[in-house]
């Protein structure tokens, strides 16, 4: 398939050009690509290196993404690119989040495409899930038009880290969303996921305003993120910004990546998470990872 043109770019001085699309930013010379690995500057423009080339695709019940207030015990079509912009040390996907597609086994599924197996598993909605999938947005984009158009649902599973503009061009297609809020310490952030806190705040208000169906994950990390203040700064948060209501799961670590010196999270401790949560006034608490 030929190399779709990136949106959200700009051309700087001496070939090197500035993507647009999420906060990093990144200044990409002639030939390179940027953090994601996946968008490239060919020399002209910059184009996405997996558009239209998943390297997963799969049938998922949709509690799986997770969603559990949304069109429950149905499925959807999962779909995913490699590449991410953040480089989280736990990272449970890595062998494609942190790869480059020529790394990895791919498929070449054109937006067209990917909604006819939709529509041909009998699959009421499509989740672009798995990586960063913000990173693809112009593949995202392309089949959440085509979805809506034949009566799809369209599930976005992402960590939030994108700019405003390309993130509001998006948004009319999304009708629910899992975000991933990894802490609510931005020195954790920078140091764990390589990005700030107030980007994905920012991205949850935003599909909040835009009336998306909104549940949140927090993957509690033993000596990272698993302290009781933390945990109720979160919820003091959401709840001061209306999302009582937006379910909360609280996902149990288990050694992985660049973290397998960290134990498992004590059941204990996710029993705590949810106490907590329950009484700052979330009104939904779920267990994840728990057998």
């Amino acid at each position: 398939m030929e190399k779709h043109e990136c949106h959200y770019y700009q051309l700087l001085d001496d070939g090197v050009m500035e993507c647009l699309l999420c906060p990093h930013h990144c200044h990409i010379a002639k030939g390179k690509t940027g953090r994601c690995r996946s968008r490239r500057n060919d020399g002209n423009r910059l184009v996405s290196e997996v558009y239209g080339r998943p390297c997963a695709v799969a049938i998922d019940p949709i509690e799986k993404k997770p969603l559990y207030h949304f069109h429950p015990g149905t499925k959807c079509l999962s779909i995913a690119c490699t590449g991410c912009n953040f480089h989280c040390l736990n990272c449970q996907n890595h062998d494609i989040s942190q790869a480059a597609p020529n790394e990895v086994t791919v498929v070449d599924l054109s937006p067209e495409q990917v909604v006819d197996l939709c529509i041909e598993h009998n699959c009421p909605g499509i989740a672009y899930t798995y990586t960063e999938p913000l990173t693809y947005i112009e593949y995202v984009a392309d089949i959440a038009r085509l979805a809506h158009e034949r009566g799809l649902w369209n599930i976005l599973v992402s960590a939030g880290y994108v700019c405003k503009k390309p993130l509001r061009d998006l948004l009319p297609f999304l009708d629910a969303a899992n975000i991933d809020l990894k802490s609510f310490s931005d020195t954790t952030y920078r140091e764990v996921s390589g990005g700030r806190l107030s980007i994905v705040l920012d991205t949850i208000l935003a599909l909040r305003d835009a009336g998306v169906w909104l549940e949140i994950t927090n993957l509690v990390i033993p000596g990272v993120n698993d302290d009781a203040d933390g945990i109720s700064s979160m919820c003091k948060w959401l709840v001061n910004h209306h999302l009582e209501g937006a379910p909360l799961h609280f996902s149990r670590f288990f050694p992985q990546y660049k973290m397998r010196h960290i134990p498992p999270t004590p059941l204990k401790t996710l029993a705590i998470a949810k106490r907590i949560a329950e009484e700052e006034g979330i009104k939904h608490v779920y267990l994840g990872n728990v057998g």
